[in-house]
């Protein structure tokens, strides 16, 4: 029997587990430290368990991976080390999600050594975008081509038919870590030209997109492109981009936010019963919170009457309501992100959709120029799995099972950009209804 360890019990984990249980002779244990969440992943089931983990117990995590096969983190990012480090040592692989983090990147020589492999990045953002665009550009190569240009976004993000907020979005996975992403720097290339963007200034740099069937998205640049110019094969190329999806109004609304201070991770606390317009009031010293509104229109630079302070109402964070976190040590973010999680939640039977594009510019030595787009649009279950959740976990659940079957071995820190890798792995997704399509159209 096959013992998978899946440690993180979040908003995307259930069609990991559940597709890890439907496959003969599996045995899946999940741990969490709400173990209440694991044990309804597990829904009773014969080969399913439930393991209670406590917050800084690393020698239980260290154990439960010497029980398994493989352990699949879903954890916090920076506890993805932790793990690897325990696979490692107990000779077992690991497959997670999550960027390469350089601490990840120093194990590559012991996994290496030890014949053991720890892939990351086979989420859905990083993950199937890497896969589906790596499958092109190999397609590109093979022809005879090269790629100069190429841009990529991707975004989760309600269905067109639940777009019912001022704010175009609702949170299908942790609002924490999607407030977080708004702080992180940007690097891109355009036209030959290296573009930084500070983390700051990451929502003054929108682009709008044409998607087909969804109209105009807001564009932005996510973290660094650069780095996967070796790891694409695209040396040389002129323009490497990759970026996020959001519906119009998100990215101005969030630049503003992130002015004001409510992204400042710095330790603080409240008085019992602060209000969210006292709240408010403090990150920009204000006495009162009298006039609120204008006050932050001029601290802000804009219109009293603008939609940004419109969705700022709709939150609530001009409210008297009180905030949910007093008389302990918080931070800003939190206080926004747990009330962006009570007012941007999806209501019962709405549908979240997750959107993919590439865009390729390709040139041949015999034959005219391509623009290639590949467009992933992927929905959500009504009252089911989230098209969110499907897109992360359901890769990571297939290289699973390839990983434990021999189908796919690579040794050491690996992304899957290897045919051997992306192949099998898009090829099952697309029985699952994750699938791209492609166009091509010629120049000149």
């Amino acid at each position: 029997m096959k013992k998978v360890l899946v440690l993180g019990a979040g908003f995307v984990t259930r069609p990991l587990v559940r597709y890890l249980l439907d496959q003969p002779d599996y045995r899946v244990t999940v741990g969490d430290c709400v173990a209440s969440k694991a044990e309804a992943l597990v829904e009773g089931h014969a080969n399913g368990a439930a393991e209670a983990l406590v917050a800084g117990d690393n020698e239980t995590i260290g154990r439960l991976v010497s029980e398994h096969d493989l352990a699949v983190s879903l954890l916090p990012a920076p506890l993805h080390p932790m793990v690897a480090q325990y696979c490692i040592r107990h000779g077992k692989h690991m497959v997670t999600a999550s960027y390469v983090s350089p601490e990840m990147q120093a194990l590559d020589g012991q996994a290496r050594e030890k014949g053991l492999m720890i892939l990351n990045e086979i989420g859905a953002d990083p993950g199937i975008d890497h896969m589906s665009a790596t499958r092109i550009i190999d397609d590109v190569k093979r022809r005879g081509g090269k790629v100069t240009s190429f841009r990529s976004y991707c975004g989760g993000l309600p269905a067109p038919a639940d777009n019912n907020n001022p704010m175009g979005y609702k949170f299908s996975w942790s609002p924490r870590g999607v407030c977080t992403a708004g702080k992180n720097a940007a690097r891109y290339r355009e036209h030959g030209k290296q573009i930084d963007i500070p983390g700051a200034e990451l929502f003054a740099n929108v682009a709008q997109m044409e998607v087909e069937g969804l109209g105009t998205l807001d564009a932005y640049p996510n973290r660094d492109s650069l780095v996967y110019i070796d790891t694409y094969g695209l040396a040389g190329i002129d323009t490497m981009l990759r970026g996020t999806f959001r519906y119009p109004g998100w990215c101005e609304t969030m630049k503003k936010i992130a002015e004001l201070g409510l992204l400042d991770e710095s330790p603080v606390t409240y008085p019992a019963g602060t209000t969210h317009a006292q709240f408010m009031a403090t990150l920009f010293d204000a006495e009162s919170t009298g006039n609120l509104r204008k006050r932050l229109a001029d601290h802000l630079g804009i219109e009293e009457g603008s939609a940004i302070l419109d969705r700022f109402e709709w939150l609530g964070l001009l409210s008297d309501e009180p905030i949910a976190i007093t008389e302990q040590e918080t931070t800003p973010l939190d206080v926004l992100a747990l009330r962006m999680e009570r007012t941007l939640a999806y209501a019962p039977g709405e549908r979240d959709m997750v959107v993919l594009c590439h865009y390729f510019t390709a040139t041949f030595p015999d034959a005219p120029d391509e623009h290639i787009t590949s467009t992933l649009i992927a929905y959500g279950q009504p009252d089911g799995d989230s098209a969110m959740a499907r897109t992360v976990t359901l890769p990571v659940a297939i290289a699973t099972k390839m990983t434990l079957s021999g189908e796919i071995m690579l040794p050491g820190v690996c992304v899957p950009v290897q045919e051997a890798i992306y192949k099998p792995v898009l090829d099952e997704l697309a029985t699952l209804g994750i699938r791209f399509v492609e166009k091509t159209e010629t120049v000149g």
